[in-house]
């Protein structure tokens, strides 16, 4: 009887021990703060390379990434007339503490401190390198998986239906997107106006950006998709202002 007594008391002891930690752990994960107030009180970091581009622009209040416009501003400005560019790689160990930078700064602001001007971005190739490294890593490649269809463009044979088929899929595209391919192209086709000095010619244009902007959703028939990759580059950037009606 004792030992029974003894067991029952053991096992009473274990419930209440046990309710005691419950109850603490209820209490502690009530008090946890959400992970928007984290956010908010800067110690979570939201990164900008690796960050969806409707969800960047959002919190950035643009639809076109800072980080991208102040790559463009900077290569325009110092980096026009440079063998190879973006088709030369730069230095990688400084791309990533590039990469670093423009994620780890302060929330909403990283980019906008960012200075590129700065020596230690000094090689031009390291800014084009970045620009690329952020374009590849979008979750989603700036012409969205759901607008790509390689097979009916490729059998198209008149050059004016595959004008108008590219000018329906840019029309039909996020405003993220569509205005962030705008000034993108837009900077590479003034690369290509520099081409005597730099070397960049739409052809090679198309094979540096081609694969990064009409990534495939799935890995399969690599090389029908490079060639419909090219081809809608190189068109885009003959096409440009047809295709965006500049003015």
């Amino acid at each position: 009887i004792l030992l029974t007594a003894t067991r029952l008391s053991s096992s009473s002891s274990i419930d209440i021990e046990q309710g005691r930690v419950r109850t603490k752990l209820r209490k502690f994960l009530q008090r946890r703060p959400t992970l928007q107030s984290v956010k908010e009180k800067g110690y979570i970091k939201e990164n900008v390379f690796g960050c969806h581009l409707d969800t960047l622009c959002h919190r950035e209040n643009t639809t076109v990434p800072k980080f991208m416009e102040k790559c463009i501003r900077s290569v325009e400005k110092r980096g026009l007339k440079i063998d190879g560019l973006y088709r030369v790689s730069g230095n990688l160990a400084v791309i990533q503490k590039l990469r670093y930078k423009a994620d780890h700064g302060q929330i909403e602001r990283a980019c906008i401190d960012l200075d590129l001007e700065d020596g230690q971005w000094e090689e031009i190739h390291v800014i084009t390198g970045a620009l690329k490294l952020f374009l590849r890593e979008l979750p989603e490649p700036l012409f969205p998986f759901k607008l790509k269809n390689c097979i009916c463009f490729l059998e198209m044979s008149d050059y004016s239906q595959k004008v108008s088929y590219i000018r329906d899929l840019v029309r039909n595209l996020p405003l993220p997107n569509h205005d962030t391919m705008d000034v993108l192209f837009r900077h590479l086709r003034k690369v290509i106006e520099h081409g005597e000095l730099n070397r960049m010619s739409v052809q090679s244009m198309a094979i540096v950006f081609g694969p990064t902007l009409l990534r495939p959703q799935e890995e399969s028939n690599i090389t029908m998709h490079m060639v419909f990759q090219n081809q809608i580059v190189e068109l885009i950037l003959n096409e440009f202002n047809e295709l965006f009606q500049t003015k």
